[in-house]
């Protein structure tokens, strides 16, 4: 395989407005908001030539946010310390704090977003 498995994600979302500040007050970036006839979506910022997917946000009938179901997406962070410092404030809830993996595969944490779906950080600090 010439690539990573993973090409796209999508994040479900029941309130694009809250869900955009959340995740802009977490991760310090932007997201561009698009209704793509009906499917509302918020694109997280995308560098090409960078590794790792490309996501989004999205808002619609057939998406339902959740703790409990569905794939684990990994956020990839500099230090996972720092966004899990902004969690509350902006309307999340930590569910596991910062914890090493072992065998030298970095730190990760477990946050439930302003959606209520489960999240996890990762960093190799």
């Amino acid at each position: 395989m010439e690539h990573n498995m993973i090409g796209w994600f999508e994040v479900p979302v029941s309130d694009m407005d809250r869900a955009k500040k959340f995740y802009e007050t977490v991760f310090e970036i932007s997201i561009a908001v698009h209704d793509l006839g009906g499917l509302i979506m918020g694109w997280f910022p995308s560098f090409p030539e960078k590794k790792g997917a490309a996501g989004s946000l999205v808002k619609h009938a057939m998406y339902s946010p959740s703790d409990t179901q569905g794939v684990l997406v990994y956020f990839s962070c500099k230090d996972v310390a720092n966004e899990l410092g902004r969690v509350k404030a902006a309307g999340g809830v930590i569910l596991q704090p910062k914890k090493e993996i072992g065998d030298g595969h970095g730190f990760m944490a477990l946050i439930k977003d302003s959606e209520g779906n489960r999240i996890a950080l990762h960093s190799q600090n």
